[in-house]
């Protein structure tokens, strides 16, 4: 796949495998970024990811030199509460069709996206790779986050014994434009903002927050992950997974706030301690991946003025727990 000088071939077949979803639309605009020009992927509804024999026709048509493994299905706290045989199901079946075709078919890199999500819920902070699979996981999202590590190790496994340059890694709570802004069933960033600007438009006298807004939280923006990723892609060949985050975290209630701040919602928060905190914290531990000489550009402000925007512009809500193939 390289041209001989060490670098990736800008002209190499390169498959986005959930090229419309928020992490992988973003690193589709990377690779066009950087001078990939053969980057494809598949809708949805002409590629179901979660049946192999038509995962097989793809692979053997396309012959991609590199796969970028962004398709899962995903969703907020209530969908991984209220589905987990589907969540558990679904990226099983992705994870195991595309990373076994790319094997088989000749592909030279995949790169897997994992989650933070996966490591033990009450894991020493910042977490370091190498507490993955050290204590329990967050019940709310155990079904997600052990499909997602079956998908490191089948990574590590393809690694070993076919010597396969599979590689993964661990992105913290991510937002941007793409991103599920369904009203139920989106993650933090996204159901805040539809949340909010939708309370301004009914004159809520006040907005009601899940949690105490205690737990703290890591949140880095589309565009910063795609880059990361893209360091990954033509410079990392390890089976370990390597984390990519900001390495700083916010209260959810500062969040909270800080989305208040940039709606311009004027009611008063509440928070309902009722209702799940999930993890009490996740910050990851970033050395790797700084190492690599990548490092955030979008403030935490920047991003969800820009996300904001985004979402005025476009007024998109997506379907529940969606599977982002497409």
């Amino acid at each position: 796949m390289g041209d001989g000088n060490g670098r990736p071939n800008r002209h190499a077949i390169i498959y986005v495998a959930g090229h419309r979803g928020l992490a992988g639309s973003a690193i589709e605009r990377a690779l066009r970024r950087a001078g990939y020009t053969n980057v494809i992927g598949e809708t949805h509804a002409r590629l179901d990811l979660t049946q192999p024999r038509a995962v097989d026709r793809f692979f053997d048509t396309a012959r991609p030199s590199a796969v970028i493994l962004a398709a899962a299905r995903v969703g907020g706290i209530i969908a991984n509460s209220e589905r987990p045989a589907e969540f558990i199901r679904d990226n099983l079946l992705i994870q195991t069709n595309v990373i076994d075709a790319a094997h088989r078919y000749g592909a030279n890199k995949l790169v897997f996206l994992g989650s933070s999500c996966i490591y033990p819920r009450l894991a020493a902070q910042p977490m370091r790779e190498e507490y993955l699979l050290t204590g329990a996981l967050e019940p709310t999202n155990d079904a997600y986050a052990l499909a997602k590590l079956a998908g490191i190790k089948m990574c590590q496994a393809y690694r070993a014994q076919y010597g396969f340059d599979a590689v993964s890694v661990l992105p913290t709570n991510l937002y941007g434009p793409n991103d599920n802004f369904s009203e139920r069933d989106s993650h933090v960033i996204p159901g805040l903002i539809r949340r909010m600007h939708d309370a301004i438009e009914r004159d809520a006298p006040a907005f009601d927050v899940w949690g105490s807004g205690n737990p703290r939280r890591e949140f880095l923006h589309a565009d910063d992950f795609a880059d990361a990723v893209l360091a990954v892609f033509e410079r990392y060949s390890d089976g370990s997974p390597i984390n990519i985050g900001t390495g700083e975290d916010v209260s959810i209630a500062e969040l909270a706030e800080l989305v208040r701040a940039v709606v311009g919602l004027r009611a008063p928060l509440r928070f309902d301690a009722t209702k799940p905190d999930g993890m009490p914290r996740k910050l990851l531990e970033v050395s790797r991946i700084r190492e690599l000489g990548w490092s955030p550009r979008i403030t935490l402000r920047e991003g969800l003025e820009q996300t904001y925007r985004w979402y005025r512009a476009n007024s998109v809500s997506p379907p529940l727990a969606r599977i982002a193939t497409s």
